[in-house]
């Protein structure tokens, strides 16, 4: 009977946990690449906590499913861990860095893809999320992207 107490504070203390801002479904509302406005294809970013860690998923949307393009479940500093594709497949490597509260860096990486470098911020209302990224091409071509996602 007396752990009943403990279990209830531990109970409360994780659910006045705080929660990772970035968690949430996002909803791609617009993008630029190389200061071109783009047209949209319907992208989803789920980001759910795994334990201590965050797992990112890429997906298009369908009428009653929806088709995964990439994965990857990293900690918030800067270890590297492996992005998969649609078929469970290693691809290469992300690495995420919490900057502040609201501020992210991240690195995309893997062999014959772009590397990508850039910042993930959330707006001080944490309804947008706008992703500011370089890539270099294998071949050297570099590219410039900014994509805005709205929390769902």
């Amino acid at each position: 009977m007396r752990r009943w107490p403990a279990l209830l504070i531990a109970g409360a203390l994780l659910a006045a946990a705080p929660v990772e801002p970035l968690v949430g479904r996002w909803l791609l509302k617009s993008q630029q690449i190389s200061g071109q406005e783009t047209a949209l294809r319907p992208l989803i970013l789920d980001i759910t906590a795994v334990g201590g860690a965050l797992q990112f998923e890429y997906s298009v949307p369908a009428k009653t499913s929806k088709a995964v393009s990439l994965t990857f479940v990293t900690r918030l500093d800067g270890s590297a861990s492996e992005v998969k594709d649609a078929q469970g497949r290693k691809i290469g490597t992300a690495k995420v860095l919490r900057g502040s509260a609201l501020e992210y860096s991240l690195i995309l990486e893997g062999p014959n893809r772009p590397t990508a470098s850039g910042k993930m911020k959330l707006s001080a209302d944490r309804a947008t999320l706008v992703c500011d990224s370089d890539a270099v091409a294998p071949g050297g071509a570099r590219t410039h992207t900014v994509q805005i996602f709205v929390h769902q």
